[in-house]
């Protein structure tokens, strides 16, 4: 445990088992996903696993501000407009195919719920809390996305990966731009495996509950999930 001096925190979440700890988790979770045939959620959760490991391995290496500046606006630009597809193409038809209101009430949810964790991990950001505020929040984040995807594909197993995919693929430039704020403050950037394997840990967990099926309970999941993703896509865009 060590303590940031420019931060004036305790470095909780910069202990590098705690990455290590995060992809034996997602290994062992995955041997029990394939046993039960979870094999489209396997898929999302090790693409987001390592697109955003990838994206930590490069931003640990980048030295250029203008490069990182760059590589940011592309990276985001790409991946909002990945995600706006996805929510507005799958998510969105099927929250209103299965119940208008219900599904607009579960879309209004799911941004207001964006919004609101946007908030409060803002709010924790300033405040000297015993954990590693970057890295807590990216796995808060990256399990609240693994719950829904997991629980989307059990509900309709048909769904392509295409919607997953579109789901994950901001997951590289989040890990590109927080191995750069982590490399600033001296940070062991490996602790990002610990919320790179959030996405696939909680998605599995998720997948295996088998969730009940009703027409009202997939809309209000559908609509919830494009909330959630049309925040987080809106989020990349200033």
């Amino acid at each position: 445990m060590s303590i940031n001096e420019a931060d004036d925190v305790v470095t909780v979440g910069s202990v590098p088992w705690l990455g290590v700890a995060g992809t034996a988790a997602l290994t062992l979770l995955s041997i029990v996903g394939a046993a039960a045939g979870l094999w489209k959620v396997l898929v999302v959760g090790w693409v987001a696993f390592v697109a955003m490991a990838g994206g930590a391995l490069v931003g640990s290496r980048s030295a250029s501000a203008d490069t990182h500046a760059e590589r940011l606006v592309w990276g985001y630009g790409l991946a909002s407009g990945a995600m706006i597809t996805s929510a507005a193409v799958f998510l969105v038809p099927q929250a209103i195919g299965y119940d208008p209101r219900i599904g607009g009430f579960g879309i209004a949810a799911g941004l207001l719920a964006g919004y609101a964790g946007h908030t409060v991990g803002h709010r924790f950001a300033h405040r000297n809390l015993p954990i590693e505020t970057t890295t807590a929040q990216l796995t808060a984040h990256s399990l609240t996305a693994g719950i829904v995807i997991g629980t989307v594909y059990t509900l309709l197993p048909d769904l392509g990966l295409l919607l997953g995919l579109g789901i994950v693929s901001h997951k590289g430039p989040a890990g590109y731009a927080a191995a750069r704020r982590l490399r600033r403050r001296d940070i062991p950037v490996e602790v990002v495996a610990l919320p790179a394997a959030g996405v696939g840990v909680a998605a599995i967990l998720a997948g295996l509950l088998h969730p009940p099926s009703s027409m009202a309970l997939s809309a209000a999941v559908f609509g919830f999930a494009a909330g959630v993703f049309l925040h987080v896509a809106m989020d990349f865009l200033p």
